[in-house]
């Protein structure tokens, strides 16, 4: 194969390694890795924890709002009042309740509207914030309540638990985080604890919010450290081992593979060997075709098809996946304009992109040409985010963003719910779907915890307003499932593999024709 396995990460950017490992001691070789990965564990946990103490001090910030624009109706008759109490929980996404309080009682709920609850303040961290393992509605459910007060009256929010547990489950997938209120402290398993969290194994930190009474304590388990030894330095490993008497064939043999697939993959692109391959993505409801995602594939003239997973990465690695995705947005023009009748008005054509096509405006005149091959309104591009390199916020890539959004241009993150920046990326720019990552529609029916998340993902966007695609639907079971839960596109070899151009057009052809039949067919024959 001309890239016959993906690079490890040791060895994609140390391109000078193979000497260094030539010069020096195995065990000091050995001791300037071990040194990296700790350098690299407690840098990440640091980041890590202040993105969650951010994201919760945002949540925080909705309660405090509804409890600070609550406290003026405090005293008054709950039938008054009771109205305006849920009118803050409608408005505010994270708010989950709101209470009045009068005299040290609880006596106007949102939830039940006349209400007889004593309140002890000192139940709260500085009088404001009290995480809870529970109330009567839901018993050993996690909730954190905001309170605000003035004499002896006051307002009360809360927010449910499982926003908590979403920001330390998907901004630290492969971390122990824990957030700490008062005496009280919430892992990952969603369980309210009494006392000091225990600390990390590895990388240990804490950082404490600058506004609110809260902290969030993060790090690594005792086996990260191996993890990541197996996971990012075998080759490197095994080079320090036979360092004596093979470094300098190693080091050719380096040379040669940081420099022989990046003029390869020159080659493929001057001989235009990068095809699209179509996967359709189908709506609920009536499972009709609405749009396709674009992969790339390489015809090798001596192997054939390449697994993209054996090229892509080291494309977006030595920056050359900006010319190859422009070659393949110009030959999936290039293959349906001929052919744009079989497509309804609104049909979605998904490419992806990665941090390098943010970094100047050479994408929107790649977006323009695309979309001027077809009649204004019939094809909606959307490009998709993907987190192996991550995308920075700088005033070009805001002001590229804005221009696409003007240009009728669609945003989706890709996998959503695996990488670390997934929620950054819907703070910092407009998105418009969210493509759920397949890893969790494959546990539809299995873990519980996963399907708990996928739950999570679809009541995100809901509340966002945002589209919501699920890929890597292969069951009957998981596609009913998306549809109860009203997801607006499901992807998925349940309905096709991805398929060339040619053959796609064929299969397009034969849905088009049976949509203009005069009757349907039972669902029972469209499932078969």
């Amino acid at each position: 194969m001309p890239l016959t396995a993906k690079r490890r990460a040791g060895l994609t950017w140390r391109t000078l390694l193979p000497w260094v490992v030539g010069a020096l001691p195995v065990i000091g070789g050995l001791a300037v890795m071990n040194w990296q990965i700790e350098r690299e564990m407690q840098a990440s946990s640091q980041a890590t924890t202040r993105q969650v103490v951010a994201h919760v001090e945002r949540i925080l910030d909705n309660l405090a709002s509804a409890a600070d624009a609550l406290l003026p109706l405090a005293g008054s008759p709950c039938q008054q009042a009771k109205l305006r109490l849920r009118a803050e929980v409608t408005r505010n996404a994270f708010v989950r309740s709101t209470n009045l309080v009068r005299h040290n009682t609880l006596y106007c709920s949102s939830l039940f509207g006349d209400f007889d609850e004593p309140v002890n303040a000192g139940d709260y961290a500085d009088g404001k914030l009290w995480l809870m393992d529970g109330n009567s509605v839901t018993p050993g459910h996690p909730l954190l309540v905001y309170r605000v007060s003035k004499g002896d009256q006051g307002a009360i929010s809360t927010v449910d638990g499982e926003h908590l547990l979403t920001a330390l489950r998907l901004i630290g997938p492969d971390e122990v985080l824990q957030l700490r209120v008062g005496n009280a402290w919430l892992g990952k398993d969603g369980i309210v604890r009494q006392g000091q969290p225990p600390a990390a194994a590895k990388a240990n930190v804490q950082f404490g919010s600058t506004r609110y009474p809260f902290s969030v304590q993060g790090g690594y388990g005792s086996d990260r450290q191996g993890q990541l030894w197996r996971s990012h330095y075998p080759a490197l490993f095994g080079l320090l081992l036979v360092l004596g008497t093979v470094s300098a064939l190693v080091c050719r043999w380096q040379i040669r593979r940081i420099t022989s697939p990046r003029a390869e993959l020159r080659r493929a692109l001057e001989a235009d060997e990068f095809l699209p391959y179509f996967q359709p993505v189908v709506r609920k409801g009536d499972y009709r075709w609405a749009g396709a995602e674009v992969l790339m594939r390489w015809n090798h003239p001596q192997e054939g098809l390449v697994r993209p997973d054996l090229f892509i990465p080291y494309a977006e690695h030595s920056g050359q996946i900006v010319a190859m995705t422009r070659a393949l947005m110009t030959h999936t023009a290039q293959s349906l304009a001929p052919y744009v009748g079989l497509l309804d008005d609104g049909f979605h054509i998904g490419i992806n992109i990665t941090a390098d096509h943010c970094r100047d405006f050479s994408l929107l005149d790649d977006c323009r040409t695309f979309l001027q091959h077809f009649p204004p309104g019939r094809v909606v591009l959307t490009l998709e985010l993907t987190e192996r390199k991550l995308i920075e916020a700088t005033p070009v890539t805001l002001e590229l963003f804005e221009k696409l959004d003007a240009m009728g241009v669609k945003i989706a993150l890709d996998d959503f719910g695996t990488g670390q920046s997934s929620l950054n990326y819907l703070r910092q720019f407009k998105v418009d779907y969210l493509k759920i990552d397949q890893s969790f529609v494959a546990m539809i029916g299995g873990d519980a915890l996963s399907v708990h998340i996928l739950d999570t993902i679809i009541e995100l966007s809901a509340k966002l307003g945002l589209g919501i695609v699920a890929e890597g639907v292969e069951t009957e079971a998981q596609r009913d499932y998306l549809a109860r839960h009203h997801v607006d596109y499901q992807q998925g070899y349940l309905y096709a593999r991805p398929m060339p151009a040619a053959a796609f057009l064929e299969a397009l052809a034969a849905h088009a024709s049976a949509s203009r039949l005069p009757q349907a067919a039972p669902p029972e024959i469209m499932r078969g």
